[in-house]
This record gives C-alpha cells, sequence and structure tokens, in this order.
C-alpha cells in the first residue's frame, strides 16, 4: 500500500483495486475483517473503516450471518436480473448545508482589499488560470483526479456548460438521459437542436436494458444523487456506463452533483476517475456546496477534445465575473472550503 494517505483510505483503495482487477470476483466470499488486519497488519477499526467504503459504493455486500460478498462484476454482458423501472414518489428536499456566511463575508473583504482594481478587469474565455489551478490541486487532493488546468472551463453553473457541451458535441448525435432526470437538462439539449433519448431509471441507474436499447452516442447522467430520484449508481452500475461508452465508442457526460457531501470520510469516485478519461465529460457546480446563489461551476474535457472546443466555442466570454472566480479561488487556496466539506461530513455521520 502507498504511504501518503490515511492507512483505510490505503487499504480501501488497494482492496478496490483487487477487486476490479478481478482477484475477488462476482459472487465470492470477501476475506473477514480479521483476516485483513492480519493480512495487512492493520488494527480492526482501520479495516471496518475501509470497508464501510467498499461496501458503500457497491463493491462489496455484507449479509447477516453469511460474511461479505462481492458485488462488484466488470462483465456487464452476463444475463443479469433486470430491474423495473423507477417510479419516484417524490422530490427529495433540499438541504440547507451552506456556507458559513461570516467566512464568506470575510473572504469577499480580503478580495477587495487584496485584489481592488483587479476585480474590474474581464475574465479570459475560459476562466482565471488561478482559479482553474486551484481546482486541478482540489481534484488531485480530494478526487484523485488529475487533470491540467488548461482542460479546466469556468462557467456560471451547470445550464451553462450544457450549452457549451451541445456546442462542441454538435446536433448530429442522440443524447441519452436518465428518465426521471433534472428537466433543465432536456430542455437545454433540446433548445439546441440537440434529439434526446430518455432512459428509464431503476434503482441503481439506467436500465441495462435501454443502454442495449439506445442508439445514443452520448449519455448524460447524474451517478450519485441523481435529481429528483435521490438514485446513486454503485460500482457496478458506473463500471457498465465506462463499458458502454467504450463499446459504442461513445461520449459520457458525468454530471457531479452532491457527492461532495458523502457520509464517508472520501467523496464517491467519479467516472472520470475510473475510466477512460478521452470519453469522459465532467463537470460540476458549486451551488451546492456554497449557496444556490454562487453561480459558478466547471468541466473538465478530455484533452483530445481541447482544440475542437476552441474552434466550436472559445468565442464565447466566461459568464462569471472576475470577482466572483477570486472569491472562489480564495476559499480554495486558504482552505476554507475544504474545511467546510469536513464539517458537513462530520455532522452527516453524527445524525446518520
Amino acid at each position: 500500500m502507498k504511504p501518503g494517505k490515511p492507512a483505510y483510505l490505503r487499504l480501501y483503495q488497494t482492496l478496490r483495486e483487487q477487486i476490479t482487477e478481478g482477484a475477488f470476483p462476482y459472487g465470492l466470499r470477501f476475506p473477514s475483517k480479521r483476516s485483513l488486519a492480519a493480512q495487512y497488519d492493520l488494527s480492526l477499526v482501520t479495516v471496518e473503516h475501509a470497508i464501510e467504503l467498499l461496501e458503500e459504493e457497491g463493491y462489496i455486500e455484507t449479509r447477516q450471518r453469511s460474511g461479505i460478498f462481492v458485488t462488484y462484476r466488470r462483465d456487464t454482458v452476463l444475463a443479469v436480473h433486470e430491474e423495473e423501472p423507477f417510479l419516484p414518489e417524490g422530490s427529495p428536499s433540499l438541504s440547507d448545508d451552506t456556507f458559513p456566511f461570516g467566512v464568506l463575508a470575510r473572504t469577499i473583504r480580503r478580495v477587495l482589499s487584496d485584489y481592488q482594481e483587479e476585480i474590474l478587469v474581464k475574465s479570459p474565455s475560459f476562466g482565471l488560470p488561478q482559479l482553474r489551478s486551484a481546482l486541478a490541486a482540489h481534484l488531485l487532493a480530494g478526487r484523485g483526479v488529475s487533470v491540467s488546468p488548461d482542460q479546466i472551463i469556468i462557467g456560471s453553473g451547470a445550464e451553462y456548460l450544457y450549452g457549451l457541451i451541445a456546442a462542441l458535441l454538435g446536433r448530429d448525435r442522440i443524447f441519452g438521459v436518465e428518465d426521471p432526470s433534472y428537466e433543465i437538462i432536456q430542455k437545454v439539449y433540446i433548445a439546441n437542436g440537440i434529439t434526446i433519448d430518455r432512459l428509464k431509471l431503476g434503482k441503481n441507474g439506467i436500465l441495462q436494458s435501454e443502454l442495449q436499447r439506445t442508439s445514443a452516442s452520448v449519455l448524460h447522467i447524474t451517478p450519485y444523487h441523481s435529481w429528483p430520484t435521490g438514485i446513486t449508481a454503485d460500482a457496478s452500475k458506473r463500471q457498465e456506463y465506462i463499458s458502454w461508452a467504450e463499446e459504442r465508442n461513445a461520449i459520457l457526460i458525468e454530471d457531479d452533483y452532491d457527492s461532495e457531501f458523502t457520509l464517508s470520510g472520501k467523496p464517491a469516485d467519479t467516472l472520470f476517475a475510473m475510466g477512460d478519461r478521452e470519453r469522459i465529460i465532467y463537470l460540476s457546480t458549486f451551488s451546492r456546496t456554497i449557496a444556490p446563489s454562487i453561480r459558478i461551476g466547471f468541466m473538465i474535457l478530455p484533452k483530445s477534445l481541447l482544440s475542437e472546443f476552441k474552434e466550436k466555442a472559445g468565442f464565447y466570454s466566461c459568464s462569471v465575473s472576475t470577482f466572483s472566480q477570486l472569491i472562489l479561488y480564495e476559499l480554495l487556496r486558504n482552505g476554507d472550503y475544504e474545511r467546510h466539506l469536513n464539517r458537513i461530513r462530520r455532522s452527516r455521520r453524527r445524525s446518520f
């Protein structure tokens, strides 16, 4: 196990790699917590924490009086039990875990004092270089995602980024979207002349039969807490999305919503971290983690699409003010943003 991270995270990553590489195939009984503790010379508490993370993300399942079993399967071609379509019972309530106003006000005053007239300067089209670099560092430290700042595009929320994606990928493709899904996703694509195919959701994500049926070459998914159903795709379903894209030579749009606020000590693994990054466009916003009025989002483009994006959408001005970008930059740089996330995670674990 690699040093430099907490022991439970190192063990989690080691066991996850063994599962995904086939050392522990689907359905196999997983080693007991005590045997893992003895094998890796770790405390039972450390092993239990790693097991909790694996189970939360759908790699394993604890069965009462039977033990732990592997539930991750990479081979999605094999016949599996098909779920019934998911029928939502109602929209989940929004959380009020907004960013501390006092910290935000202090940061705003600091930006006004330190940057002065710089806040009046027009932002570069793809966002301020220092913010893009800070986001790259945040993604590496917090999500294990290594990207160049050049791959990061800043925009005023998810809806604006959907429009940029439409401009990039064009009207000749069919976009598959979750059904039900965040209504604005469909509206933006349709407004841009794109044909969409609504793919029914089961309890774990888009039904396998729907993935097989569709002729879409772009799949827009919200794998964590999809709106309005609250569905989270487990590790097997996320791998199924990745395999589908590889088989179809398709593009995945990973719309990351709310995964920063997990109950565990780490955010959920992204498809972007799990799969071929040349097939995945990742996007997220700060409206959920700071406040709904903070209209700042970003997307990560595959390197292979950067030149095409500059040609088709590079003329758009950045829709986020320099002032707002500098505020977010300072929150990331001085650690206030990360402290806020950790505080909310601890609060949720206590109330769970």
